[in-house]
């Protein structure tokens, strides 16, 4: 599997928005360049004690350097929970719960001959919880693959916000926090200044200033 980016993703400013409008309409990164993403993929052989799936739904992961891999929740090397498994792109498929911490990548692995019963692996990706803290995809906390409700963002320039973490030990200061998450810009509260696009069903974040 291969990272994307950091998976938070910040896009232009959306031309369909007023010159003269006291608010813009942005879309939110998802996370700092540092967060952790990589390749996910089946070890050669997998011992008993894992499920049918690959990184199916509660498995857990080992952190690496390059890749991750499966192994038991029980085991020292666990260091992340399996919180949601889709398969297909990021890009294409459903976000991410908003308790995620980062995504794995799961590249498509079709063995010509299965000895040991691994089977094929279809592309997909796995939202991650981190089993301890800290937890970047809590609200404020600077990271995960969604920003939510309580996230924090900065102008990064170009039209484009990323976020970062709202108690400022992150590399930018907060400037902007995203307080709620609304289907429609006129449902936002009066002390909006900024609408930061996050998709999902409630696409339109309202954010105050710090």
């Amino acid at each position: 599997m291969r990272g994307k980016g950091a998976v938070k993703r910040a896009y232009r400013l959306l031309p369909t928005v007023p010159a003269l409008a006291l608010t813009a309409l942005l879309t939110g990164c998802q996370g700092p360049a540092d967060a952790p993403v990589g390749d996910a993929r089946p070890a050669s052989t997998r011992p008993s004690g894992y499920g049918a799936q690959f990184l199916a739904v509660g498995e857990c992961s080992s952190f690496g350097a390059v890749s991750f891999t499966e192994v038991p929740c029980t085991s020292e090397r666990a260091a992340a929970r399996v919180a949601a498994r889709y398969d297909g792109t990021v890009t294409d498929g459903p976000p991410c719960p908003p308790a995620a911490d980062f995504v794995l990548h799961i590249s498509e692995q079709r063995p010509q001959d299965d000895e040991d019963g691994d089977g094929t692996v279809p592309q997909g990706y796995a939202c991650m919880r981190n089993l301890e803290p800290p937890h970047p995809g809590d609200p404020g906390g600077g990271g995960g693959p969604r920003t939510i409700p309580g996230d924090c963002v900065y102008d990064s320039g170009d039209g484009q916000v990323r976020e970062t973490a709202c108690d400022g030990s992150g590399r930018h200061q907060p400037r902007y926090k995203v307080t709620e998450a609304v289907d429609v810009r006129n449902a936002c509260p009066a002390s909006t200044v900024l609408y930061v696009q996050l998709g999902g069903q409630n696409p339109v974040g309202c954010a105050r200033r710090l």
